[in-house]
């Protein structure tokens, strides 16, 4: 249950607990939670543990430099431990920044690795159960990992062939397709999440957990089908919030695992992540024709730009010149 918000020990004037609590007061995220701690944490490393207080921006200047020329990271990650200085010191500490002067990280161009069509089948026929299921609803849908992990039953509408994300990347909700092909599998998906629910409800559990202030609001939904993951964990755990024990959605490790081996399995070279088949999802969009702005939304970018990659991704392929090898 490692995207279930642990709670702050009640009273504590540690540093870090204070930024936790002020996160949490101003909405953020729980994965820009984890992200800015771990960020303002290698910050107060990097300077032998002063207390921010007692630094300003020469010390942020020295840290990102660092950042882009020992630690040759990406303009990407200099942004992220930047965002992450300027929450602390000028939301935070009400502190302002002397104007920054740091070694920019350098821009590097990468285009993503995608899989082609029968690549994909490839790597399905060497999936069994719900990891082919799952698999298939990262392709067929677009999906990021951690948004089909939280698929809750009542997220799939068999009647319009629509699939509701909630709380996507920039805790966005967007509509995405519903294969047909899927419809049967997801159907006795469903039925086989019943089937575990209503065992667990007789053994005295049952209960999901809820996001933000739902339990509160809407007491017994956590009892309700509706609201289950549909792709639940194997185990009970405890809640890392409220110590209570219920079912989780399945780990993100156990999925990683599956698609490793079938990628192996089917002899495929390139490097294979779950995010390649939404990449995938993309590229073959375009190819059948489907235009920038529907992927766009289909895939909850918020720049047109962001999707545009695919198009220099298919650029280099069948859909760009023609090589004068082949004329």
């Amino acid at each position: 249950m490692d995207d279930i918000r642990p709670s702050v020990p009640s009273g504590s004037q540690q540093f870090i607990h204070c930024l936790q609590r002020d996160l949490r007061d101003k909405g953020y995220a729980y994965q820009t939670e984890k992200t800015y701690i771990h960020w303002i944490k290698r910050f107060i490393i990097f300077h032998n543990k002063q207390h921010p207080k007692k630094m300003g921006a020469e010390h942020i200047n020295l840290f990102l430099s660092f950042l882009s020329h020992d630690r040759h990271c990406s303009p990407a990650t200099q942004r992220i431990a930047l965002n992450a200085l300027i929450y602390l010191y000028r939301k935070y500490l009400g502190m302002e920044l002397q104007a920054l002067a740091f070694e920019k990280a350098r821009q590097r161009r990468r285009l993503p690795v995608v899989l082609t069509h029968a690549e994909v089948k490839h790597i399905l026929k060497h999936l069994q159960g719900k990891h082919r299921l799952m698999v298939e609803i990262l392709y067929g849908c677009g999906l990021r990992l951690n948004e089909l992990l939280s698929l809750r039953v009542k997220d799939l509408d068999f009647e319009l062939s629509t699939i509701t994300v909630r709380s996507g990347k920039g805790d966005k909700d967007r509509v995405t397709l519903l294969p047909q092909s899927l419809q049967e599998k997801l159907v006795a998906q469903v039925e086989s999440t019943a089937r575990l629910h209503q065992q667990d409800l007789r053994d005295g559990y049952g209960e999901v957990y809820m996001p933000h202030a739902l339990a509160r609001k809407y007491p017994s939904a956590a009892r309700e089908l509706g609201w289950q993951f549909l792709f639940p964990a194997a185990s009970i755990g405890r809640d890392p919030r409220s110590g209570e024990l219920r079912r989780h959605h399945l780990h993100n490790t156990t999925l990683r695992k599956s698609i490793r081996s079938a990628r192996r399995e089917a002899g495929i070279t390139k490097p294979v992540r779950c995010h390649t088949f939404r990449h995938s999802f993309a590229t073959r969009l375009l190819q059948k024709g489907y235009d920038i702005r529907t992927i766009q939304k289909l895939l909850g970018h918020s720049d047109v730009r962001t999707t545009e990659i695919y198009t220099h991704v298919l650029g280099r392929g069948a859909m760009g010149v023609i090589s004068p090898v082949d004329d």
